[in-house]
């Protein structure tokens, strides 16, 4: 079972097994040499952050390792003298997810009354969980009002099923065609209120009738 711990033990044994640092690795995948720090690790109200799809297949391509080498780290099985799997290893595959821009996920068409991905135009992105619920999907960030939690191009994927709790990151779309990346301050049966982690952008404050539909953030690329 892929779990939040697992996946970071085998980014810091990859690196070990090339004589690296975890900042090391992501410098030689040409990522941000904080990319793997610890403190990347959990974000500031204490959830699991999960490394990117794209920052795994970049540090494997940059040492050579495949996806069934760098999954035999996340289970701990035995490799051999060479770093490769064992026989009779299993191959774990990643679940691909419906993804669009966020700019884009406003016009018409994306998605049904509920909120759950329908009608053309989307692509698809690996995700390194098989237990999210039917009907998640996949959005690229735009715009800077999510800073410093995501930045623009971050990959964050949504889930229209989960339960919403106040404090919870979600993705809100207006029947105006806005959608927005926010944390959830207060809802109620008349109004919604809104906080952007980025201080430039305000609070909002929406008419509950306003909102087309509401789905929370359960996990983002880093």
């Amino acid at each position: 079972m892929l779990s939040h711990k697992r996946i970071w033990d085998a980014i810091d044994a990859l690196a070990e097994r090339h004589d690296l640092s975890p900042s090391g690795l992501a410098k030689r995948a040409g990522l941000d040499s904080t990319t793997f720090n610890k403190s990347k690790r959990v974000a500031a109200d204490g959830r699991p952050r999960w490394p990117s799809t794209e920052s795994l297949a970049k540090i494997m391509e940059a040492t050579g390792s495949s996806l069934d080498e760098f999954m035999a780290l996340v289970r701990g099985d035995d490799v051999n003298g060479k770093g490769m799997p064992l026989p009779n290893m299993r191959a774990v595959n990643l679940r691909e997810v419906p993804i669009i821009g966020m700019a884009q996920a406003g016009a018409g068409g994306f998605f049904d009354d509920a909120g759950f991905p329908a009608g053309q135009g989307w692509d698809t992105v690996a995700f390194p969980g098989a237990d999210l619920e039917d009907g998640a999907y996949a959005l690229e960030i735009t715009g800077d009002s999510m800073l410093p939690l995501y930045r623009e191009g971050d990959i964050i994927i949504v889930s229209p099923s989960a339960q919403i709790r106040k404090g919870d990151r979600v993705v809100v779309k207006t029947r105006g065609g806005e959608v927005m990346a926010k944390t959830l301050l207060r809802r109620t049966t008349l109004i919604v209120e809104l906080e952007s982690a980025n201080p430039a952008h305000p609070p909002r404050k929406l008419p509950s009738a306003e909102v087309d539909w509401m789905a929370r953030i359960v996990w983002a690329s880093q």
